[in-house]
């Protein structure tokens, strides 16, 4: 049984800050304050916070990081994405940057989750595309247990400044069955299968240098059909129990992650979007920045409805049909939270819910925030608290970067749930 380390929290209640913590950096941004964010994030019952600690980028890329540019994706587009909506370019030094970081936590008490989005997200948000093509020229075979290396540096980095204790753990990567970490597998089985080997290479990586830090392999989803993939070195386990239900429809329906030529315009136009909305093919990236597009791996067609949707629209949509998902979602949350812990058990390493519950909604829908989603929430805090999950998230949207953010009865009374008498 793998045991957490005594100087960590019993339990972690988790906030997600992704790669908005440098990226959202400029005056008036979320995070133009670390001190004050992570004072509130204290005040809300948070007691960890999860980030892409951009490790490739830091550590391994071999590019000056002294000034990286950040800035939005280009024009209006994905200015209502959440995640994406970035609303001043700014510039930092990247490692004085995380080291700041890092301290600032230490002060606050809060512990943090290392994790990279490299591979997904984060370098659409550079002004160039040097990181994403660094990035892309290490070979695919490689690419798991070069992020393991580059965790392994970032723990040496702490360690010389006195701020390892403030690591709670370690995540190669983020959701590795989705992105740019699946290229060169053969697909002939499930993508978390065939990543094992891969995946036990870069945990193998990391453990060579740092076997007291706890590292978790980390996946999108609870993958319930592919479990017997999961890495078996692993000293923990991270997993997003993201439920769609009635979401699912939609992103079916409107072909959000589909073709273009799919997209049903007129009924969009009808349903979900805003009057004036432009023709999905008008609305893309300025030309010279098509790389974003790839770099940030979300479809076009969904950015586009979610940057030009009328919220109440979307969330209306969404109530109109949820009585049909209702109790299936129910169920399935309460299930793959069970497996999750099931499996958990039977390595003997402790369970993390990092992100969930129902799934990706535009930045200006509140269906989360509302009577049916803050159930959802209550109930996932309620189930991750009774298979003694080590830690969970409120809801991903819980975080400076979302509106939710401001909804704080919720958020206490989930972290309050979470962390419990924290034995």
């Amino acid at each position: 049984m793998t045991a957490i380390p005594d100087h960590l929290p019993k339990r972690l209640a988790i906030t997600l800050w992704d790669f908005s913590w440098y990226a959202r950096t400029g005056p008036g941004e979320p995070f133009a304050d670390l001190d004050a964010a992570f004072a509130r994030a204290v005040d809300l019952g948070y007691n960890a916070v999860r980030i892409c600690a951009m490790p490739f980028l830091l550590f391994r890329s071999g590019l000056d990081t002294t000034a990286l540019a950040l800035e939005p994706l280009g024009g209006e587009f994905g200015s209502r994405v959440r995640w994406y909506d970035m609303r001043q370019s700014t510039v930092i030094d990247a490692k004085a940057h995380l080291l700041e970081f890092f301290r600032a936590a230490e002060r606050h008490g809060v512990s943090v989750i290392a994790s990279s989005w490299e591979y997904q997200q984060s370098p659409a948000l550079a002004a160039d595309r040097a990181w994403y093509d660094a990035l892309h020229a290490v070979d695919p075979e490689k690419r798991l247990t070069v992020l393991g290396e580059a965790m392994a540096d970032l723990v040496d980095f702490l360690t010389e400044h006195g701020l390892e204790r403030t690591l709670a753990f370690v995540e190669p990567h983020n959701e590795v069955q989705i992105g740019y970490l699946t290229e060169g597998l053969p697909g002939a089985e499930d993508a978390v299968v065939e990543l094992r080997d891969r995946l036990e290479a870069g945990i193998a990586a990391f453990q060579a240098r740092h076997p007291e830090v706890l590292c978790a392999p980390n996946y999108g989803g609870v993958p319930v059909a592919s479990m017997r993939g999961l890495p078996r070195n692993a000293t923990a386990l991270a997993l997003h129990p993201y439920v769609y239900g009635v979401l699912d429809d939609l992103v079916r329906e409107f072909e959000l992650r589909g073709d273009p030529a799919d997209f049903p315009q007129e009924r969009a136009d009808e349903e979900l979007l805003r009057p004036g909305a432009p023709r999905l093919a008008e609305w893309t990236v300025p030309a010279g920045s098509e790389w974003k597009l790839r770099a940030s791996i979300m479809k076009r067609v969904e950015v586009y409805v979610h940057d030009w949707c009328d919220p109440e629209k979307f969330d209306r949509w969404l109530y109109e049909r949820y009585g049909a998902h209702r109790f299936a979602m129910a169920a399935q949350l309460r299930d793959w939270i069970g497996v999750a812990a099931d499996h958990a058990a039977r390595l003997g390493i402790p369970l993390v819910f990092g992100e969930g519950w129902v799934g990706y909604t535009p930045r200006d829908c509140r269906f989360e925030e509302g009577p049916v989603g803050a159930q959802i929430c209550r109930d996932a805090a309620g189930h991750a608290a009774r298979v003694g999950a080590w830690g969970s998230i409120c809801c991903s949207n819980a975080a400076p970067q979302h509106p939710m953010w401001a909804d704080e009865d919720l958020q206490r009374e989930c972290n309050a749930i979470i962390r419990g008498s924290e034995r």
